[in-house]
């Protein structure tokens, strides 16, 4: 089974869901790391938009663009699992994240349009996001996390979607302590 990791922190060392990830997964055959804040994806902007969409005569910057989003996908395609590191920034993914959903959501590559709505092109793929954050913010109008990637992954076809949550981490050492490892637990539980 291969396995995508993104990692999207900004902490490095000191990430709270790169460290959950690397200690469940850290001996796991076939993983392939992307991180997202050491690897920058770019701001979609009106250029990498038009690229995206095929327009021609590309600059060599679009063209690069271009060749990203392409690998990106193949990233995305080649994997049987996915875990996504979403550490909670106020209160929302970080921008390395979104970047990279902004490159990868391609019509007619990843999703595309049919008279009954959007149909989502991968499929048949497990994703765990491992939502890290200082205070409880789980089932609250607080949490605008979950409901956002449930909708972003499930437009482009990926709705086996489970969260691992650790949350309180800035509430104390031992709360902390006790809520990684239960966290790191659930992750080895749903990706192995």
């Amino acid at each position: 089974m291969s396995i995508l990791i993104l990692k999207s922190s900004i902490l490095g060392e000191h990430s709270q869901s790169n460290a959950v990830i690397d200690q469940a997964l850290g001996h796991t055959n076939s993983v392939k790391v992307r991180d997202l804040a050491r690897e920058q994806v770019p701001v979609l902007d009106a250029s990498i938009e038009t690229a995206l969409r095929g327009g021609s005569d590309l600059s060599d910057s679009q063209q690069a663009a271009v060749k990203l989003s392409d690998q990106l996908i193949d990233e995305l395609k080649a994997a049987d699992s996915i875990v996504i590191a979403a550490p909670m920034y106020n209160f929302m993914i970080p921008t390395q994240l979104k970047n990279y959903f902004d490159l990868i959501a391609r019509a007619g590559v990843t999703f595309k349009y049919t008279e009954q709505g959007v149909v989502g092109l991968l499929e048949n793929k497990k994703v765990v996001v491992v939502t890290t954050r200082g205070g409880i913010h789980v089932e609250s109008d607080r949490d605008h996390i979950t409901g956002y990637l449930k909708t972003m992954l499930g437009f482009i076809g990926l709705t086996d979607v489970e969260f691992v949550y650790a949350e309180a981490l800035s509430m104390g050492e031992e709360q902390a302590a006790t809520n990684r490892e239960a966290a790191v637990q659930q992750l080895q539980t749903l990706i192995h």
